[in-house]
């Protein structure tokens, strides 16, 4: 057989594979999103240095868009509660719960205007992905080095102040899928409390009734998605940082056990029991 024939045989293998293996289907749905970001990430990026030149926040509507049609593809749709409580003209900091790698669609589904994010130095050297990310204005921070990553976190919050920005950080620090909340760290209240601005907690619904790695699932379904009420910080203190962050915490866990019990588009729990509390430990988020 010559070569387009053997293309052919090939395709029709991996096709029939993807049809009848949950796990095959599982990983061509990841290499296709990974695919997407990358190819994305390269048209996006030239869109935003056209547009604007180089590294500013405004680029950030531009990537927004690009990813949003992400969930097309996927049949994914998001049912949003208390939109509004993003849409202010001041400076906040965002805290989200974290569990996989689809949460970017959902952060830009409702990504508020003049909004960046905290992200590990390691994403800025990945390819045309770290690339978009540097260009959208996503703050870098090293996360071994606890004092490098607090004086960034000092100098984001006079940026914030001075330019006006929304900062969006994952507390917890790193990707969860127990079905419950990791402890939070303890950077983005720091960063609250210093900058005097106050704390909105997002908090998304388990993941788990249509997206398992461990299972390999990978289907449609509802994210559904709520805005809590702003926390106040001002007139606090460094030495009020634990109790705020405490108070987060419950606040986004009780959402997140209430949103996430009840049965998803595809009739799947999203999860099984809530477990026990957990107390926040220190670090930089």
């Amino acid at each position: 057989m010559d070569f387009w024939q053997w293309l052919t045989a090939a395709l029709l293998l991996l096709l029939l594979l993807v049809q009848l293996s949950r796990t095959a289907k599982f990983y061509a749905k990841i290499s296709l999103y990974c695919a997407l970001c990358f190819t994305v990430s390269i048209v996006a990026a030239a869109v935003c240095l056209l547009r604007h030149g180089g590294r500013t926040v405004e680029n950030m509507s531009i990537i927004s868009w690009f990813v949003r049609s992400f969930k097309y593809i996927y049949g994914l749709r998001f049912e949003v509660k208390g939109r509004r409580k993003l849409e202010v003209d001041y400076p906040c900091v965002i805290v989200s719960n974290h569990q996989s790698i689809l949460d970017m669609m959902g952060l830009m589904e409702i990504l508020p205007q003049r909004c960046v994010q905290i992200a590990k130095r390691e994403l800025l050297f990945m390819g045309p992905v770290g690339l978009i990310m540097y260009l959208g204005g996503v703050i870098f921070i090293n996360r071994q080095r606890s004092r490098t990553a607090m004086t960034v976190m000092a100098d984001v919050g006079e940026r914030m102040v001075r330019e006006n920005l929304k900062v969006w950080i994952y507390p917890e620090g790193t990707r969860n899928d127990n079905g419950d909340l990791l402890p939070f760290k303890k950077g983005a209240f720091y960063l609250a409390i210093q900058a005097q601005v106050p704390v909105i907690p997002v908090v998304y619904s388990s993941f788990s009734a249509y997206y398992n790695p461990k299972t390999k699932l990978f289907t449609s379904g509802t994210i559904k998605v709520e805005v809590l009420d702003a926390i106040p910080t001002s007139g606090l203190t460094v030495a009020e940082v634990p109790e705020l962050m405490d108070s987060c915490h419950q606040a986004m866990r009780t959402a997140f056990l209430h949103m996430s019990k009840t049965p998803q588009e595809n009739g799947a729990s999203a999860v099984a029991a809530a477990h026990p509390a957990q107390e926040p430990r220190p670090g930089v988020g």
